[in-house]
């Protein structure tokens, strides 16, 4: 009788330290992607000091920092950075529903894939900074062709991507929904919806990166702020340390609102049996 006890209060330490140990994983994962470029800026800062490298035109990090904590004390940073992100997020909009709309018709009517299709490939073989004369004498130097510059960014890789994902659903679960006599929008909630989720969350994540690279263009346009306005008043000022700390910007925001927008389409995607998913919980 006191064998159960005692075997019971041996296991019981293991099983409450048994929860954190997944935890401790994932915090490990989710940092282990810092290693390579905080050691790339630590063997450059460690090669600056060393007298390798006088660190004019490429910065150390110490200096990367400081002119990061200068433009944030003075305010600059912060306003510069909410600049870009308004504009991102207005165009990164516009882009996903243009793209999306245009994506699922194309993709679900034949018709409207050979009529509109051959057109919107044309478009997207045109260069973004082609577009830059042209917005600016429709739309005038201000924010309406910013935004539309970065809206045309994000519309091709989710239209593609939409219609791509729509055109490979499975055609066995169509010809299912066909045999219990779903009407289209039926059809199209519990069979193509689900199908097509992930290809989707892949094209608004490849439309949000070309979102951010084509607000840099957007920014050229005589913008008064934003990070791209860092970077050309860097370049006309001399100051290398203060375009690496746009650059850096773009790096570490791009990265966020990329993570936030996985973290927000996560519980619709946990249906999916992936392989990438193996081992995740272990």
């Amino acid at each position: 009788m006191s064998v159960v006890p005692m075997t019971m209060a041996a296991e019981t330490p293991a099983a409450s330290a048994a929860p954190g140990r997944p935890a401790l994983r994932r915090a490990l994962r989710a940092t282990l992607g810092l290693v390579v470029p905080l050691g790339l800026a630590l063997l450059w800062e460690i090669a600056v000091r060393l007298g390798w490298s006088d660190g004019r035109l490429v910065p150390p990090p110490s200096v990367i920092f400081a002119t990061f904590a200068e433009l944030a004390a003075s305010g600059e940073l912060q306003r510069h950075a909410a600049a870009t992100i308004a504009r991102v997020g207005a165009g990164f909009a516009l882009g996903v529903v243009a793209g999306t709309l245009t994506g699922a018709v194309t993709g679900y009517s034949r018709f409207a894939g050979r009529l509109l299709d051959p057109g919107l490939q044309a478009l997207r073989a045109i260069p973004s900074i082609a577009w830059v004369p042209l917005f600016i004498l429709w739309l005038g130097i201000f924010e309406a062709s910013k935004v539309t510059l970065i809206a045309v960014g994000v519309f091709f890789p989710v239209y593609l991507g939409v219609m791509g994902a729509i055109r490979s659903v499975d055609r066995k679960l169509v010809e299912v929904g066909r045999a219990f006599r779903l009407a289209d929008a039926a059809m199209v909630r519990r069979i193509l919806l689900p199908a097509v989720l992930p290809s989707y969350v892949i094209a608004l994540r490849s439309g949000l990166g070309l979102g951010w690279m084509f607000v840099v263009a957007a920014e050229f346009m005589g913008a008064a702020e934003g990070l791209g306005f860092l970077l050309v008043d860097g370049q006309q000022l001399g100051k290398p340390a203060q375009i690496v700390a746009a650059i850096v910007a773009f790096a570490i925001i791009g990265k966020i609102t990329d993570w936030i927008l996985v973290l927000g389409f996560a519980p619709l995607l946990r249906w999916e049996d992936r392989f990438s998913a193996r081992g995740e919980g272990r």
